[in-house]
C-alpha cells in the first residue's frame, strides 16, 4: 500500500498541508517519552492498570508517528528537491 502525501477529500494541498507533520511528529515523540517515563514508573509502584493504559498510548503514539513518517516521505516525493518546512507546516 503506497503513502500519500494527504488522504482523499482532504481540503489541503501540497503548498497548505491538511496536517502540521513536522507538529505532529514532535508532539507524538514527547507523547511516547512520557508514557514510556510513567508506565515504567507506574510498574515499580504496582499500579498495573494505570501501566497498561500508559503503554497502550505509548503504543498508539508509535502508530502515529510511522504514519505521519510516511505521510512526510510522501511529500518529500511530490515536492522540488531542497523544499524546506518548517515546524508548524
Amino acid at each position: 500500500m503506497a503513502a500519500r502525501s494527504q488522504p482523499r477529500g482532504a481540503k489541503g494541498t501540497v503548498g497548505h498541508p491538511y496536517s502540521a507533520l513536522n507538529l505532529r511528529l514532535v508532539l507524538a515523540a514527547f507523547g511516547l517519552v512520557i508514557c514510556v517515563v510513567l508506565g515504567v514508573l507506574a510498574l515499580r509502584a504496582d499500579l498495573l492498570v494505570l501501566a497498561v493504559v500508559l503503554g497502550i498510548l505509548a503504543l498508539a503514539a508509535v502508530i502515529d508517528m510511522v504514519v505521519v513518517q510516511r505521510r512526510r516521505a510522501a511529500r518529500r516525493r511530490e515536492e522540488p528537491p531542497g523544499t524546506k518546512h518548517s515546524l508548524f507546516e
